[in-house]
């Protein structure tokens, strides 16, 4: 993660963690606190990426770094960093541009139609700004498909956009933040099983987003296989699902997550530290990472493991794979509440509110606009999909500050069950009512609710003053944002909220002063059309020049041919196999983009601590899943040793096999194992070449080094030949056992994963013979063509494609020493 501190240990211990630098010991407190419930502890390893600051002198001069961390009641980490020396902050200019892949800079607008799949969790506000933005897709011709969950089923077909069920119960995720808001669970929610079921109904999502890329539309029937991928944050398995299926990703949200140094992550909060503040912020995004991984690491790794076909993620490549990845970003938030910051470079766009526009289809019910004509415009308070721990008690305080303040007010019941008591004369109690006309024409004066990001908006966007009664999330955050511009006063956390501050909170609301200030920010909103720049952004980052068919560009690429070394659209393929000019048995599916989770050579060992880790902390729930459900849970946990041990085996093979590169030395490539068979096969060519390479590379080493540096070169190449004789048989004996071992995994994932493959590539296959049957013979013709005169070029396109193959693997092993270089520089 771009500017994280190399941080080298985080003992968490109960509530608060200690952090200690590298090399110390951590306090001894075997004699301060038995309560076995706080034992828990974890290593972090975090690299530090940028070589310009002198972190190894300070590390050289430092003897403690005494750091602790709290949960709040607002669901944050607090953290205090404290030093003897301060720390420099990070260069106005640490940031650079990216070199995005396949960027079409000229006719980004130019872009075929496309399946796209939206990936979406979380509540009605989560949801309600993707499918504005679906619309606008499906506008200009795609195929659109929003994943989420199925409460909002209605709300999704209703827009006349595709559904796709994920699973999940939003009014259960949404209970169990209110009584966990922050990354950290209460013991209460370990010891009730909430964590289980919660961790459970992850999983069902993460799969379900998987499925949303490839399985049939439920209702129709029709096969769909995802072109690009839009998720935001939570879905978790986006970058996932995007890299087994080589085609892109834009991620999307409506509050910050990309690390900056201008704020820090919305779920940290940093109260008390010497150390300067663009690199603590930096530094907050790291935590909520690492904290993050630490709770679905798992759950992530068994998606790519048994469905995707893709390798582990360690703690150190897990955490901040989006960030390495450069995946680019497009905040749906407005400019004018929320600046881009400097850091966020090129791949990363702030382009404004999503709304979609519900008003025009609304009548209000007889009693509503009876009500709202009845006097001065009233405040209108709601919670929207939070569930309110008591309800009767939240009931009263609104009612007794509104009375207290002199408005009238509109309360919606919502999730949280406001209401339900006797209600007095200056309230109204109002169901489902859409913000956008309910917030329009000064129907109402001020708005008081929970911070969501759509709400937020929507108040905003009319000129409402608005006051945040955060309860978890990104929602203090907002209440924040809204105070910082005047439009509204500091937010008050829903477990402080009284009738006393609610009442003064309401009449800062309606007064001139915040009346002036939203008015203001609801000019420059009006000025922004979101959810169109929103689709232009999306555009500008896809890899439009891999993506578009090489017979004809208006179409999407699906398949790619060795042979001519042409991308084809479906239609194009199935064109050319119907007069015999290909076959389709020839061709494999055509990936539009890789992502390298840079998972290098010693990513081993941290991967052993990980799995030493995270065998320590999930037995303590295996065995409470015991009590509960004895066979599962015995048969559960009895598997973790074995499964333990054939990992410990794999990963020290891997760490010794490519152990010959961090001295200089080459390696052969690993043999390709995909089941059994061909991890006894590959063990075998290893032990050969192992032996072989050890006893040859003492002549080798020494000649490829003088040839390269001279004398000294050759001294060099002796002492790599010296070491190889000791490290290379150790690596073959070891793959002896890790390759069939590791073929046994693959074996047993291989089934799911070649079906789903066989699912897509069917798919593509029939979509083709559909664009065919409904095709003119004068569209065939130019195909036939087009394809006669690029074979002309092929050898072309090859020495092309070579060309650009090679300088890819430069770029990386250039990117990986400059990485290595910032490691060694910072200790």
């Amino acid at each position: 993660m771009a500017g994280s501190l190399h941080l080298a240990e985080v003992n968490i211990d109960g509530d608060e963690f200690e952090a200690i630098p590298p090399g110390a010991s951590p306090p001894d407190t075997s004699q301060t606190d038995n309560n076995p419930s706080r034992a828990t502890s974890i290593d972090v390893h975090v690299q530090q990426a940028d070589p310009t600051i002198d972190y190894a002198e300070w590390k050289s001069k430092r003897r403690g770094l005494s750091s602790k961390a709290r949960v709040t009641e607002d669901g944050r980490i607090s953290v205090s960093l404290n030093l003897s020396r301060k720390l420099p902050d990070l260069p106005k200019d640490y940031a650079r541009n990216v070199q995005e892949f396949g960027l079409d800079e000229t006719e980004w607008h130019r872009c075929p139609a496309m399946n796209i799949v939206i990936m979406i969790v979380g509540s009605r506000g989560d949801v309600q700004p993707y499918v504005a933005l679906g619309r606008e897709l499906s506008k200009d011709g795609h195929r659109v498909r929003i994943a989420t969950h199925a409460t909002f089923r209605s709300f999704v077909t209703d827009a006349g956009l595709e559904f796709f069920d994920i699973g999940g119960n939003p009014q259960d995720l949404m209970s169990y933040m209110v009584k966990n808001p922050g990354l950290m669970p209460g013991f209460a929610s370990l010891t009730s099983g909430d964590i289980g079921r919660k961790r459970k109904m992850l999983a069902e999502m993460i799969h379900g987003c998987w499925h949303s890329c490839h399985a049939p539309c439920p209702t129709s029937g029709r096969a769909f296989a995802a072109d690009a991928i839009i998720s935001n944050p939570p879905a978790f398995a986006h970058i996932h699902c995007a890299q087994a299926l080589g085609i892109p990703l834009l991620l999307s949200f409506t509050m910050p997550w990309s690390p900056t140094a201008a704020f820090p992550h919305p779920l940290v909060n940093i109260r008390r530290s010497n150390m300067e503040v663009g690199l603590r912020n930096i530094l907050s995004y790291a935590m909520a990472e690492l904290l993050t991984w630490q709770g679905i690491g798992d759950i992530v790794n068994d998606l790519r493991t048994h469905s995707l076909g893709l390798p582990r993620l360690s703690l150190r490549s897990g955490p901040g794979l989006v960030d390495r990845a450069k995946v680019p970003w497009t905040y749906c938030m407005s400019p004018a509440l929320v600046p881009k910051p400097d850091d966020w470079k090129n791949h990363i766009d702030v382009v404004g509110f999503y709304f979609l526009d519900l008003a025009k289809t609304f009548t209000p019910a007889d009693d509503l606009a009876a009500f709202l004509a009845a006097g001065e415009p009233p405040v209108y308070i709601g919670f929207g999909s939070v569930v309110v721990e008591n309800p009767a008690l939240m009931t009263q305080t609104i009612f007794e500050a509104t009375a207290q303040a002199g408005v009238r007010a509109l309360v919606s019941a919502g999730w949280g069950g406001l209401g339900g008591v006797s209600v007095p004369p200056h309230v109204f109690i109002v169901g489902n009512v859409p913000h956008d006309w309910l917030f329009d024409n000064e129907r109402v004066s001020a708005v008081v609710h929970h911070g969501g990001a759509g709400t937020t908006a929507a108040g905003l966007s009319k000129g409402r003053p608005t006051v945040v009664v955060p309860f978890f999330g990104d929602q203090g955050f907002w209440g924040d944002m809204v105070h910082r511009s005047g439009a509204g006063p500091q937010p008050i956390p829903h477990k402080k909220l009284n009738v006393e501050n609610l009442r003064d909170a309401i009449k800062f609301a309606i007064s001139p002063r915040a009346k002036v200030a939203a008015g203001q920010l609801a000019d420059r909103i009006r000025n922004e059309d979101g959810v169109r720049s929103g689709v232009k952004s999306f555009y500008r980052h896809l890899p439009l020049l891999n993506m578009r068919c090489d017979l004809d560009s208006s179409r999407i690429a699906v398949w790619w041919s060795t042979e001519h070394c042409l991308k084809l659209s479906g239609f194009a393929a199935q064109t050319l196999a119907d007069a015999k000019h290909i076959e389709l048995a020839h061709l494999d599916i055509h990936r539009a983009k890789e992502y390298d989770e840079r998972n290098y050579v010693n990513d081993a060992l941290a991967e052993g601590i990980f799995s030493v880790f995270w065998f320590l902390t999930h037995s303590a729930t295996d065995i409470i899943d015991t009590f509960r459900s004895p066979v599962q849970g015995l048969i559960y946990t009895t598997t973790l040793v074995p499964r333990g041990v054939m990992n410990a085996v794999i990963f020290a093979h891997n760490s010794v096999y490519n152990a010959p590169v961090l001295y200089g030395s080459d390696i052969r490539p690993p043999g390709e194992v995909t089941n059994l068979t061909s991890g006894i096969r590959a063990a075998g060519k290893e032990l050969f070449y192992g032996l072989y390479d050890a006893v040859t590379g003492l002549v080798r080493e020494p000649v490829a080094g003088a040839k390269s540096g001279g004398f000294v070169g050759a001294m060099k190449g002796t002492g790599r030949g010296i070491v190889n004789v000791a490290v290379r048989p150790i690596a073959a004996v070891l793959g002896v056992f890790a390759n069939p071992l590791l073929g046994a995994k693959k074996s047993l994932k291989s089934v799911a994963v070649h079906k789903e493959a066989h699912t897509i590539r069917s798919t593509r296959i029939s979509d083709g013979e559909e664009l065919v049957r409904n095709s003119t013979a004068a569209e065939r013709s130019e195909i036939f063509e087009r394809f006669e005169e690029a074979k002309l070029k092929t050898e072309e396109r090859r020495q092309h494609y070579k060309e650009a193959v090679q300088e890819h693997i430069r770029k990386k092993a250039s990117a990986k020493r400059k990485l290595d270089s910032a490691a060694e520089s910072g200790g």
